[in-house]
């Protein structure tokens, strides 16, 4: 880990998560034995920029279907998952840093029944606990942003995927300028660790990943902002819940890095060797 990932995990401790959400949701969705969708948590667990939809484009693009074991690196709520899991019919594992966010995952899944084919373990990104090839793939949506060690994350995705195995990343890159800070990964500089596509690419690459897909879509997720400027946040997209009252600052600061190009947004997804 670097030196950063105690700050990190500060940043991302969300301190009785678990019962806010139950009060949340029980406001919303009636009496907390009453059992959810994921659908209905669509606004409030996809916790990166676009939400479920760019969760669904990135899983199309990777090819996620019934038969793969799947990993999603930084779950977070456990949106992803459940969605990938819902979906497809495939199993999914999720991992996070923050212990917080990781039992309220658990919670939101007993919630809707996925249990038996979600599952989520508290951990580093740079040392997974898993089995080498363990996985078909491997998902990493607005987590790189906190890691300075590139190498060894991918280098640890790529350990963990079985030959011909896909990782796909959707990530915030650097473009020019600093970026304003707070931002929702980081409040000050000390624990963003920014890159360009291109060296993300790089690093990519030298762990051993081949690419098949690349795409720019900072033009999306500034749509996006500008929707939610119009038309206000939807039921349930209360991340000030998860986060901490200044969040609204923060995700604003993010739509005006985005519309400034200060910062960018980066989707991709790489193949693993065959090993043949």
């Amino acid at each position: 880990m670097t030196d950063a990932t105690d700050d990190v995990r500060d940043h991302y401790r969300a301190t009785g998560l678990t019962e806010r959400l139950k009060s949340a949701l029980a406001a919303a969705l009636g009496p907390q034995d009453q059992p959810i969708l994921p659908q209905q948590l669509g606004a409030l667990d996809q916790f990166h920029t676009r939400g479920l939809a760019a969760t669904a484009e990135l899983a199309a693009l990777t090819g996620i279907d019934a038969d793969m074991s799947v990993l999603d690196v930084g779950s977070g709520l456990g949106g992803p998952a459940r969605f990938l899991a819902a979906t497809y019919g495939c199993r999914v594992t999720g991992i996070d840093l923050s212990e917080p966010f990781v039992e309220a995952a658990r919670y939101l899944t007993r919630r809707t029944g996925q249990s038996e084919q979600v599952s989520f373990e508290t951990g580093s990104a740079l040392a997974l606990p898993f089995d080498d090839g363990g996985f078909d793939a491997v998902l990493l949506q607005h987590v790189a942003m906190n890691i300075a060690d590139r190498a060894r994350l991918y280098g640890e995705i790529r350990r963990v995927l079985r030959p011909r195995g896909r990782f796909a990343t959707f990530d915030i890159v650097e473009i020019g300028g600093e970026p304003h800070y707070p931002v929702p990964w980081a409040r000050t500089p000390a624990t963003s660790f920014l890159l360009t596509a291109e060296a993300t690419r790089e690093r990519i690459e030298q762990a051993g990943l081949r690419a098949l897909a690349w795409q720019d879509d900072a033009e999306a997720a500034k749509d996006w902002f500008r929707q939610l400027r119009e038309s206000g946040p939807p039921p349930l997209l209360n991340l000030g819940l998860v986060m901490g009252a200044d969040f609204a600052q923060l995700a604003a600061n993010l739509g005006r890095n985005l519309m400034e190009s200060r910062l960018g947004v980066l989707t991709a997804v790489f193949e693993a060797p065959s090993n043949i």
